[in-house]
């Protein structure tokens, strides 16, 4: 089981801080959309650049032309490309071929699917490598999480490796392990604390099971 940091509301001098700071303690560094959004590519080349040993995602939500974002963001050095699950058979499977050309992973949000079970398992079937549940930040504010969406996903996938995602904190996060998802993603309950590193430092241990 590995840790993902997501980074969602800073600028590139923010996030090579907030960084910094938890290196030791995560796998996986997120690019979230808004700072995409705000930034471009460059922040994923900045984060790579930087701490490069650990994985970048870059969280494009891709919709559409999946095999040219996803040799964007190669290009700029992520390591996992995300693509909507509400997107076509024919993004996703472009997607895909395109990251394994280039070595890279494609990580399938489920926000917003409708049939949960049965997307999950058309999505596995494409050659995914991850598919995540993610309760959004407006699904979050009407008290949604994912822990049972999680499970639902893991009863039907085969193949690709599960992640969650959504308002998880240290308060919450065993109960988030108990679902046994492959990724967990934590983004406030970690970047919006005043000891970062002491938060991160105790969900890794728990995330490892030490």
């Amino acid at each position: 089981m590995k840790l993902q940091l997501a980074l969602d509301l800073v600028n590139i001098p923010e996030a090579l801080a907030l960084v910094e700071q938890v290196e030791e303690y995560i796998d996986v560094v997120e690019i979230g959309t808004p700072v995409v959004i705000n930034e471009g590519l460059h922040a994923v080349k900045a984060i790579k650049d930087r701490f490069p040993a650990l994985e970048v995602l870059a969280d494009l939500k891709i919709m559409d032309a999946g095999a040219y974002e996803v040799m964007k963001a190669s290009e700029a050095g992520a390591d996992i490309i995300t693509v909507l699950g509400v997107s076509d058979d024919t993004t996703i499977a472009g997607a895909v071929a395109e990251a394994r050309e280039r070595g890279k992973q494609i990580m399938v949000d489920m926000i917003n699917v409708p049939n949960l079970e049965q997307r999950a398992r058309e999505i596995d079937a494409l050659g995914v490598d991850y598919i995540c549940v993610h309760a959004g930040y407006d699904h979050q504010a009407a008290g949604k999480n994912s822990f049972a969406e999680l499970r639902t996903i893991k009863g039907v996938v085969e193949q690709a490796k599960t992640a969650v995602a959504g308002g998880i904190k240290l308060e919450t996060i065993e109960e988030v392990i108990a679902a046994e998802p492959d990724l967990v993603i934590v983004g406030g309950g970690i970047t919006g604390v005043d000891d970062r590193p002491a938060v991160a430092a105790a969900m890794q241990r728990l995330v490892r099971g030490a």
